[in-house]
């Protein structure tokens, strides 16, 4: 791919000045990286180190982290020592920003995965390094630029809250919105198709529009929920969770999947916020585990999640991958943990739940599916079907098996949905996957990226993901207890093996010219 570049490529890496160690062996892998990229495109990329706190003043070096903010780089603040016993805080922007034919495109490259060591995210920032990169440079070289459609019309997640996955998607796909009307072919210009969230039920003649789609080789991302909850409801200190089909459960089932009208319960959840009485008049905000709100575990031998952070599901329901269809092959990509359980409506959810403790053995079921990446040949959902009513196109003849396609199915559409945050007449989407109380990033925009990516993947793109290294990190427990031991070992131990051969070569030595 770097090889057909048509025009230069300027790189900016914001990794120079001072910064930790773990870092700068990040920064050497980002240099080498390009080395190699600049050899690979016959030197037409071209990249430069800059210490985004390189300003004279602190006036100044606000100003380039704002400017730094706002062209897409995230920052990291590290607490910093010095000898004296203090601290101090530090700003790195660990990321870069690719110029190509005057369009600048950010590219965050550390991984900032809260439930591993930092060392572990470092070495995971390393390992995806080539593929960020490789990603973006070839959407911006690219001829052309895959369509991704939102569908409209079954009362699907409104725009505003799909808006911050859409401004991320922009930066590899045009992305639009529309209805799709029964008509068949509208959605053949598209290289995907995004449904998140229908709370009305499908028409047969949409159905046949998505499932000819599909036949054709369309790629389609299913966000579907089969128990509708009204969380705004649970402002009130209740709510209720209902059944809600949606007329597409025979053609899901057609391909291979099955989401359970039941909602999951785990253990291992989200925390929120809940005001309580103290002392009996002040009301406290206190945070307490939401099973309701389960963090999801996504498959460590894939792609599509390898190194991702855990996923934030709400009021998820679980999937049974269903036939046994040879030329369909079914992965799971995110599942419950090892203590969850369902329940299955109708239910009455309370806010006082959460100040019950969870009780282990009640939790019996263990790594539910929740979202399965189906690939192959799919049979038509409408095979031996008439379809002279569905639709005005008298000609149209239908494929009754696809050509080698994909779809990703998931049963949370939450899992695409952002908060909003609203001031009077104006609304200011916030970042998807971001707790609102702790600050958390959780890996929903990155999950369905990578869907995306993966479900459009003509170039084995995504393969660079499963690239491994192996992260060698000494003991800190041996270090403590055996110290001494070691230094004395790797100090005094080379000393004592040159005295040792010094000793040996002088004594064969005389023993030699003794004899003679």
């Amino acid at each position: 791919m770097l090889s057909h570049l048509k025009n230069d490529i300027y790189i900016q890496v914001y990794l120079e000045g001072e910064i930790p160690i773990p870092l700068k062996r990040l920064k050497r892998s980002v240099g080498e990286m390009l080395d190699e990229f600049r050899i690979a495109s016959g030197r037409k990329i071209d990249y430069e180190f800059i210490n985004p706190s390189g300003g004279k003043d602190s006036r100044q070096r606000e100003s380039q982290y704002q400017a730094l903010e706002k062209k897409g780089l995230n920052p990291i603040r590290l607490e910093t020592g010095d000898s004296e016993g203090g601290s101090s805080q530090k700003i790195i922007f660990p990321g870069m920003i690719i110029n190509y034919n005057g369009i600048e495109v950010p590219v965050n490259f550390l991984e900032n995965n809260q439930s591993i060591p930092y060392e572990q995210n470092i070495l995971h920032s390393v390992e995806g390094l080539e593929y960020e990169m490789i990603q973006t440079i070839t959407t911006l070289s690219s001829d052309t630029v895959n369509k991704v459609a939102f569908i409209e019309g079954h009362g699907e997640i409104p725009e505003i809250e799909t808006a911050d996955i859409t401004f991320n998607l922009a930066r590899f796909f045009t992305i639009d919105r529309g209805v799709i009307g029964g008509k068949p072919g509208v959605l053949d210009k598209y290289a995907a198709v995004v449904i998140a969230g229908p709370e009305k039920v499908f028409n047969e003649s949409d159905k046949l529009v998505l499932d000819q789609y599909l036949m054709n080789g369309g790629k389609i991302l299913w966000l579907i929920d089969e128990v509708a909850v009204n969380s705004d409801s649970l402002r009130f200190g209740t709510t209720v969770g209902l059944y809600r089909p949606l007329n597409i459960e025979d053609q899901l089932f057609r391909y291979g999947a099955r989401i359970n009208p039941a909602i999951v319960q785990d253990i291992e959840c989200v925390s929120i916020r809940l005001m309580v009485m103290s002392g009996g008049t002040r009301q406290q905000a206190v945070t307490a585990p939401w099973i309701y709100y389960p963090l999801l575990q996504p498959a460590a031998n894939h792609p599509i999640t390898r190194n991702l952070n855990r996923v934030e599901g709400e009021f998820v329901n679980y999937i049974d991958t269903v036939g046994l269809d040879p030329a369909i092959r079914k992965t799971i990509l995110l599942s419950t943990s090892e203590y969850s359980r369902t329940i299955s409506p109708p239910v009455m959810i309370s806010l006082k739940e959460a100040e019950m403790t969870p009780v282990e053995k009640d939790f019996n079921k263990s790594n539910l599916p929740v979202a399965v990446l189906l690939e192959g040949v799919f049979t038509s959902a409408f095979k031996n079907r008439i379809i002279s009513n569905l639709t005005d196109d008298k000609n149209l003849r239908i494929r009754t098996d696809s050509k080698e396609t994909r779809m990703i199915v998931i049963a949370d559409a939450d899992i695409i949905r952002n908060e909003v945050q609203r001031s009077g007449l104006n609304e200011t989407p916030l970042p998807l996957g971001q707790d609102k109380y702790t600050g958390q990033v959780y890996g929903n925009r990155d999950f369905i990226i990578n869907c995306l990516n993966w479900l459009v993947d003509k170039n084995g793109i995504m393969e660079l993901r499963s690239r491994e290294l192996k992260l060698r990190l000494l003991n800190h427990k041996i270090i403590k207890t055996e110290k001494l031991k070691w230094q004395l070992i790797n100090i005094a131990g080379p000393v004592l093996i040159v005295m040792l051969g010094g000793f040996l070569y002088g004594y064969f030595r005389r023993k030699k010219y003794a004899r003679n």
